[in-house]
């Protein structure tokens, strides 16, 4: 097992015997306001419940939805334990249903974009052989189906989720990634009026009141990724760019690979008199360095034997090759130190909005990354400064 995956493994597995203690079941009312994100990636909903389809009096939910984010899992139906189901999801913003059915299985995209930050009003209802989407009223999507080996009487159970499925997602038309950064408010599912189920270790938490696009870091958890995952090197003369826009503070990011590693801790990236400190480790030895400052912009170019930030020279060593080992894949963390103990990570977690991270000119999105704690929003940031938070 090489160096990274040991680190990889220790680090998710530490983590998953904390949640696992926490685990139980916890009810929540379905017209609350619940914010799908905030947990590990997963196709399980956030939330579920089920009911005897004798007691469905309307096939027609109706709720408010807000978000930035391009793609994800909003609203799940099945019956039959999930031989029959449906999925409604954003893919580039966009409303997809997806309906698996006896022997058939139909995607269909369309209407207006719904990332766009504002909340907006959605109806999903069933009318015979159709099922209807409406967006603010509006009609945007209808979907029919009919084949000799579906059932025009509904009876059983039938089970809902937020935010996630019930099925096994190797059976969808068209596959996309579950994790959805948004929040529902004002749902009426069905004509049901219980309680649905969660698992308090997702620790549920507010939606922020006014949002802007950006990735918020709450000062408790950073996001990791593989280089070998990322965009890779063009010309050994450009080297690697990593380009951050936002406003923050504490460590910014942070780069390991066996005996090696490097971190910008404490960053004030909205003040425009403080030092930007650089920390390297190399062996045994570690050496600290003021850097100039920069309110909101960061860059860090990587080049064979050195590494510079907003054009200057932190780290110089011939006998280092950085390129190499970012194809081969070191870990690159955004807002924190991968193996920092809980008595240092607090102080050193960002705090603050990333507005934009590229690299290579390409946008980085949390959700692909190797891990993302649970605190961390992906798409969304407060529309308060960070000095207004704190």
């Amino acid at each position: 097992m090489d160096h990274l995956t040991k680190v990889v493994v220790l680090f998710l597995f530490h983590l998953y015997f904390g949640w696992l203690s926490l685990i139980s079941t916890s009810t929540i009312s379905g017209r609350e306001v619940i914010n799908f994100g905030h947990r590990q990636p997963s196709w399980a909903p956030v939330m579920q419940t089920s009911a005897n389809l004798s007691d469905v009096t309307s096939i027609r939910s109706f709720f408010e939805f807000r978000t930035l984010d391009p793609e994800g899992v909003i609203f799940y139906g099945d019956t039959k334990e999930g031989r029959d189901w449906f999925v409604l999801s954003l893919r580039d913003g966009i409303p997809e249903m997806q309906i698996g059915k006896a022997n058939i299985l139909v995607s269909v995209k369309g209407g207006p974009k719904l990332n766009d930050g504002a909340w907006h009003n959605l109806e999903l209802r069933n009318e015979g052989k159709y099922v209807v989407l409406e967006v603010n009223n509006k009609v945007e999507l209808v979907v029919g189906l009919e084949s000799a080996m579906t059932e025009n009487v509904l009876t059983g159970i039938i089970r809902l989720g937020l935010g996630g499925m019930l099925v096994d997602p190797e059976r969808l038309l068209h596959p996309f990634k579950p994790e959805m950064d948004g929040c529902v408010r004002g749902g009426m599912w069905l004509n049901l009026s219980t309680l649905w189920e969660t698992d308090p270790s997702l620790e549920l938490r507010p939606c922020f009141p006014e949002i802007k696009k950006g990735s918020y870091f709450p000062g408790s958890g950073l996001a990791m990724f593989n280089t070998s995952d990322l965009p890779g090197l063009q010309t050994v003369e450009k080297g690697i760019t990593i380009e951050v826009y936002g406003s923050f503070q504490g460590t910014l990011l942070s780069l390991q690979s066996p005996g090696f590693e490097y971190v910008l801790p404490k960053y004030e990236g909205y003040q425009e008199n403080k030092d930007l400190t650089m920390e390297l480790k190399e062996g045994t030895g570690s050496v600290n360095t003021a850097l100039p400052p920069k309110p909101t912009k960061l860059t860090l170019n990587i080049l064979k034997h050195s590494l510079t930030v907003n054009g200057n020279t932190v780290v110089e060593d011939e006998s280092l090759d950085f390129l190499s080992r970012w194809r081969e894949g070191m870990l690159l963390a955004f807002g924190g130190v991968l193996g920092e103990t809980k008595d240092t990570e607090s102080s050193h977690h960002l705090k603050g909005c990333l507005e934009k991270i590229l690299i290579q000119g390409e946008d980085i999105d949390l959700d692909h990354a190797l891990f993302k704690h649970k605190s961390v929003s992906s798409h969304s940031c407060p529309a308060k400064a960070i000095n207004e938070l704190t």
